[in-house]
């Protein structure tokens, strides 16, 4: 019995090195459809859905208008989501952190003004 598991292992090992060497000649022979994943786009509509407006960020208004962007962006839904989640607090304040954070992170002060020490500005 192990003689025909340790044989069988083997040539299907042969096998598959042989069909990995070869894939050149027979992969245009698989039928493959022209996309393997297509993601759904994300709309204001979902958006309302998991929470994240408010009434100082109205997200009704873009729905009501027929705005035909895909949402907001997904990185930062996921950031302030974590946010909202770990320090338990509402959507704008969410917000205003992930901003601060996002501010900090390129060097830019909670004023708004770049913290770059060759920075000229003519006000």
């Amino acid at each position: 019995m192990g003689y025909m598991l340790y044989s069988t292992s083997v040539l299907f090992l042969i096998f598959a090195t042989a069909l990995y060497l070869s894939r050149n000649r027979w992969t245009h022979l698989v039928p493959l459809p022209d996309y393997v994943y297509n993601r759904l786009p994300s709309s204001f509509s979902k958006d309302i859905e998991e929470g994240f407006t408010s009434s100082d960020f109205d997200l009704n208004t873009n729905v009501a208008a027929g705005d035909s962007r895909r949402g907001l962006d997904q990185r930062g839904k996921r950031e302030v989501q974590k946010i909202m989640k770990s320090r338990k607090v509402g959507f704008d304040e969410a917000r205003s952190i992930y901003m601060r954070q996002s501010f900090a992170n390129n060097d830019i002060g909670p004023d708004g003004r770049p913290r770059d020490p060759k920075f000229v500005s003519f006000s």
